[in-house]
């Protein structure tokens, strides 16, 4: 079991138009990708991942990644 030093901690959410216009737009999956390949060069790891759903406004719901890097 390795032992982390320091943890950041990353909040990526769906975005709110295509949640208004079509019910769910899904995750930026792109944007995902390329901050933790981002956070992967600077020596950080993925050490724990949920995803959330949140109340939008007042009919919708968006949902989030938290994702929890240690290094």
């Amino acid at each position: 079991m390795s032992k982390f030093t320091e943890y950041k901690v990353v909040h990526i959410v769906e975005g709110g138009c295509g949640t208004l216009l079509l019910g769910s737009s899904g995750l930026p999956l792109q944007r995902l990708e390329a901050e933790l390949n981002q956070y992967a060069q600077d020596g950080w790891q993925v050490v724990f991942q949920v995803i959330e759903k949140k109340r939008y406004m007042l009919f919708w719901q968006r949902e989030a990644v938290i994702v929890t890097l240690g290094r």
